[in-house]
């Protein structure tokens, strides 16, 4: 049995304000006030787990234990199967340059050119976003959820709807790419809002009833 979130107040553990605002938007029905990580002036931890669900659950707490509140944190990325689900947790770190800036277009042509590495065929090969959300409480007490979805790679990148490795990516049962699918259809399909589908059922359905 999940914990059932009846707090009022909840902390989205991100400096992103766009992420933010989403955020707010899909628990809108559920909580009165949100803070950010820019609101209570705390620090983002370390990623230091070898998971999505670890560096999840590691940001939730630290925002639960420093500010007193419940926290909301995410941890996503991209993982190619012959690639042992590289660039997986590290998927941000993937597209710093050589400059030290970041660069997915970069990114997308180092996915390329590890599979090239590896005598496997970049086109049509096995992909996956993942995107895991954790539910802290002060007292250490945590809930993960998972969402993902399955498609293939697909060279050169496609779309400019899309963000990260959107252009490289096939959803199984599409022919466009995740940066040419229209963003309200891609939230509907998306690792993210899998995720999200998975926590309200796990957490909050009591209070949708």
């Amino acid at each position: 049995m999940h914990r059932l979130f009846e707090e009022k107040e909840l902390v989205v553990a991100t400096h992103n304000a766009g992420k933010a605002k989403e955020i707010a938007a899909l628990l809108g029905p559920f909580i009165s006030r949100f803070y950010t990580a820019n609101d209570l002036d705390f620090p983002e931890p370390e990623e230091t787990e070898d998971s999505f669900v670890g560096n999840a659950a590691l940001k939730a707490l630290s925002a639960a234990q420093y500010t007193g509140k419940a926290a909301l944190a995410d941890d996503s990325g991209f993982c190619v199967e012959a690639l042992d689900g590289a660039p997986g947790i590290y998927s941000a770190r993937w597209a710093e340059n050589e400059h030290g800036e970041r660069d997915f277009n970069y990114a997308m042509e180092r996915v390329r050119q590890a599979l090239v590495d590896k005598g496997v065929e970049a086109q049509g090969a096995k992909a996956s976003f993942v995107c895991v959300l954790s539910l802290a409480w002060p007292d250490g007490h945590v809930e993960s959820f998972e969402g993902r979805v399955h498609g293939q790679l697909c060279f050169p990148p496609r779309g400019d709807k899309g963000f990260g490795y959107d252009p490289i990516f096939v959803p199984d049962g599409y022919e466009q790419s995740f940066a040419e699918i229209d963003s309200q259809e891609k939230q509907a399909i998306s690792h993210r809002g899998k995720a999200f589908e998975a926590m309200i059922a796990g957490c909050f359905k009591a209070l949708v009833a």
